[in-house]
């Protein structure tokens, strides 16, 4: 008759962990849910500097244009004549479409420009210019 009194009791004292691990478990599709992901170009470009420069909160596509006229996009290398391709994957990809350009101070005009026309061609006519804020 002890052994299972002292039984009993032992079950009674222990910790019912499933409330815990649901609540866990929601905070972790919370804090899934809530995270931003931040894109990048994957180099680092040398912008010019602006004094009209304004803050874009928003971005789906970001391309980089080097001082050697290469062109990234999604962190590899590109040629100019797949932007378009790339770009209209991208496009399919995003309910936004807005395209930001980060090209280096010394990169050539006229690799900025025919990355601009491949962009339109793409269907994106939203495209900015990164630059630096100047002081």
């Amino acid at each position: 008759m002890r052994r299972f009194s002292q039984k009993k009791h032992q079950e009674d004292t222990e910790i019912n962990l499933t409330p815990m691990l649901d609540v866990v478990f929601i905070m972790l599709i919370f804090f899934i849910v809530t995270t931003s992901f931040i894109k990048e170009t994957g180099i680092e470009v040398n912008r010019p500097s602006a004094k009209s420069t304004v803050s874009k909160s928003k971005a789906n596509i970001l391309i980089a244009i080097r001082n050697n006229d290469e062109i990234w996009i999604d962190k590899r290398m590109v040629d100019i004549r797949s932007v378009r391709a790339n770009i209209e994957r991208l496009k399919a990809s995003n309910s936004q479409n807005s395209v930001v350009i980060q090209s280096d101070t010394d990169a050539k005009t006229g690799t900025l420009v025919q990355v601009m026309d491949q962009i339109r061609l793409a269907g994106i006519f939203s495209i900015s210019i990164s630059t630096l804020k100047n002081n």
